[in-house]
């Protein structure tokens, strides 16, 4: 069963923060999911990361657990 469209994307994303710190590279991609996603896909993301985030870059687990401790 291929991956849903949130997964491919966040994993898209991700693989562009790579050579940073996984520090820096998780707080990039937040930041980026709050400025260009849909409400509905970061809803997404975040349900899915909680039903065990099958799929998912270990770099947009940890972006998503950002997503809600800064504004924007």
């Amino acid at each position: 069963m291929p991956d849903p469209p949130h997964v491919r994307l966040v994993n898209d994303v991700a693989a562009q923060f790579q050579h940073r710190p996984p520090d820096e590279a998780a707080e990039s991609i937040a930041n980026h999911l709050r400025s260009f996603w849909d409400p509905r896909m970061r809803a997404a993301l975040l349900a899915h990361v909680q039903a065990g985030g099958p799929g998912l870059d270990p770099l947009a687990v940890r972006a998503a657990g950002l997503l809600g401790t800064r504004t924007g």
